[in-house]
């Protein structure tokens, strides 16, 4: 990120520098070592006792939010429940204040962890540093933790790579992030209340991205999808957007992984298969049975195919019952044969192999072909009747149950015959419905519930807002086949975005706030500046400024008031240019006069802040100002003389005169 050049106005802080750096008087935070999509984490020390902990704190922007506060609160609650070895454990929870809208402050939750030294699988992966072998050790131990949790009755509900690190000193791996786990009796909740559906997308079990209810089972899917992509490299299924992603794991079925790497093993290949099965009671029922599984698997047993038994039988096996009976050999229906493969020949006793000249069935019993044939019981002669015509009347039973045999037959020939060579019914097209202004998982919905499978496109648009549908190619109104692709547009944005030019005034949390629903991004570090009159952790700018055109997704530094200005230089200065120059920065002044006979009267000679200080916003300033000293007294006039009488001159000539 580009930043400005210091001035005497324009200060660059960094966050964490301006977080709180001790809570609750107690913890410690250090420098920032990691950043998730809700909160971030930060090393620690715990002061009390003297250990390195990591401290997780909701993003001020997030903590207005109810939802976001629960499901942080949550996390700590379902951790510190759990004490595995396999499992991040939580010592402390607490909140601290930050400033919020119109004067007030947010309560920001932290929660105190065990610092875990270490690498995420997903890193692994994407350093292609996780061999079979690895895979299974580390999904053996995500299975550990995952038995405990789930014997606790808590479903993590977020297995990913990014949530499993492997901590190489121990040789072992830590499950984090129970933000979205909830105990079993409370599972029913997957969905937001915005009706998102929590997870994430490349792991998600079919039943979370149906919004169903999820138990331990849902948890399992996505250590299988983990395992998946440990074993290949990347998740079981991938696409344009979370939402394709989410329908794949309720429709398709993943390629079999040793298709995307050779050297994995048949046996691997069957626990896989039945890992991800979409009906989650043809999955392994708990974490133990996935365990023995892999095992196994290592040593190169595989699991048995679904639908088969444990056990199979051979085909020469019989199956006996009290209500089945013994298999018989299946009998011709051709010409007289069909008596004579009855069990026991034309009218013997089953077992007796005497030919024509065997004893004859009681006479008046009926005697049966077969038990399954289906075909008319013999009845015999009565006792005393000629035994020429019990002949003649048996041959005559045989040719009327040979002609209505053939009958049959050919009867059923010609239904089977048209049956086959009958023209199939034309199948009924679908008709393509309207999407236009839906929301992109709103248009997909109704799109598979109509029967065609859509395939998304993005498309830049000025006026319709990003992912809400456009159209469809074929248009609205066509007819498809069933299970006919079909393209759906979806809006990208327009190409540009105006900078809200409301934002000035608002704090940092609304101004972020505000910036994602435009489809920008605030940058992750806030710069801090002097304003005379933007309260506190309001933003005075950003840049670019507001007003301007950027592009979608485009990064906004936020310019945030620190509450403070920047004294100026006022000695020299006559004292109304002074209180002018206090004034533009929203500062008030009081005039101290003192005399001195070296400065012109009426200039500042001294001030109450040096030049260049940080002071507060509206602060009184005191200033020293020159005046004239005054003048010496004036001395006291000395007393006027008495004026001497002059003399007449003519009186002295008079006097002068005898």
């Amino acid at each position: 990120m580009s930043t400005s050049p210091r001035t005497p106005s324009h200060r660059e802080d960094r966050r964490p520098e301006n977080t709180q750096r001790v809570l609750s008087g107690r913890y410690e935070l250090g420098e920032l070592i990691g950043r998730g999509g809700m909160a971030d984490v930060f090393r620690g020390v715990d002061t009390r006792l003297g250990r390195t902990v990591a401290v997780k704190l909701l993003r001020p922007d997030l903590a207005r939010d109810p939802q976001f506060q629960a499901r942080f609160k949550r996390e700590a609650q379902a951790v510190a429940a759990l004490n595995h070895p396999s499992i991040v454990a939580v010592y402390d929870t607490g909140d601290h204040a930050v400033p919020g809208d119109h004067d007030g402050s947010v309560r920001v939750p932290y929660i105190v962890m065990e610092f875990v030294s270490g690498r995420t699988i997903r890193d692994l992966i994407r350093a292609k540093e996780v061999s079979i072998d690895n895979a299974i050790d580390f999904s053996l131990g995500v299975l550990s933790a995952l038995d405990y949790s789930h014997k606790a009755k808590i479903v993590h509900r977020d297995i990913k790579p990014a949530n499993v690190m492997f901590c190489p000193d121990s040789n072992s791996v830590k499950v984090m992030d129970f933000g979205i786990a909830r105990a079993m009796a409370d599972s029913a909740a997957t969905m937001t209340q915005t009706q998102a559906v929590v997870g994430t997308a490349q792991y998600l079990s079919p039943e979370q991205a149906r919004g169903e209810t999820v138990d331990a089972r849902s948890d399992l899917y996505s250590a299988g999808c983990l395992l998946y992509e440990m074993l290949t490299g990347r998740p079981p299924f991938v696409g344009d957007s979370p939402v394709s992603v989410a329908y794949q794991h309720v429709r398709e079925i993943p390629e079999l992984a040793s298709s995307l790497n050779p050297e994995i093993s048949e046996a691997l290949d069957s626990v896989l298969v039945k890992a991800l099965q979409k009906n989650r009671a043809d999955r392994f029922q708990d974490a133990a049975a996935f365990q023995r599984a892999l095992r196994a698997a290592r040593a190169g047993v595989g699991v048995a195919p679904l639908g088969s038994s444990e056990a199979p039988t051979s085909p020469t096996d019989t199956v006996q019952g009290p209500d089945r009976t013994p298999p018989t050999a299946a009998f011709s229906l051709t010409g007289a044969q069909f008596l004579d493969d009855v069990p026991g020949g034309r009218f013997r006793p089953a077992g007796d192999a005497s030919g024509d000249d065997a004893v004859l069935p009681e006479q008046g019993t009926a005697v049966y072909p077969a038990a399954d044939t289906g075909s008319l019981p013999l009845v015999l002669p009565a006792a005393g009747e000629h035994t020429s015509g019990q002949k003649s009347r048996r041959r005559t039973w045989i040719a009327t149950l040979v002609v209505l045999t053939m009958l049959v037959l050919t009867g059923g020939g010609l239904w089977l015959y048209n049956m086959v060579n009958q023209q199939p019914p034309p199948v009924a097209k679908i008709l393509v419905p309207s999407v236009t202004t839906m929301t992109e998982s709103e248009a997909l919905q109704k799109l598979y519930n109509a029967g065609l499978k859509p395939q998304l496109n993005r498309l830049r648009h000025e006026t319709i807002a990003k992912g809400i549908a456009i159209g469809t190619a074929p248009a609205t109104g066509s007819w498809l086949e069933p299970n006919a692709d079909i393209i759906l547009n979806i809006s990208d944005g327009p190409s540009a975005i105006t900078i809200p030019a409301d934002l000035p005034g608002r704090t940092e949390a609304a101004a972020r706030d505000v910036l994602r629903q435009k489809g920008l991004t605030g940058a992750p570090f806030t710069t801090m500046a002097n304003s005379p009159t933007v309260p506190a952790g309001a933003v005075i700018t950003t840049k670019p400024a507001p007003g301007e055109n950027v592009a979608v997704g485009s990064t906004v530094e936020l310019v945030v008031s620190n509450g403070k200005v920047a004294m100026p230089q006022l000695i020299g200065l006559q004292v109304a240019a002074a209180e002018t120059a206090l004034k533009d920065l929203g500062l008030t002044m009081t005039v101290k006069e003192v005399e001195n006979s070296q400065v012109e009267p009426g200039k500042v000679t001294a001030q109450s802040d040096a030049a260049d200080a940080q002071i507060e916003q509206g602060k009184s300033i005191t200033v020293t100002v020159a005046k004239a000293p005054a003048a010496p007294p004036a001395p006291a006039p000395s007393p006027t003389p008495t004026p001497t009488p002059k003399q007449n001159k003519t009186e002295g000539l008079e006097l002068l005169l005898p």
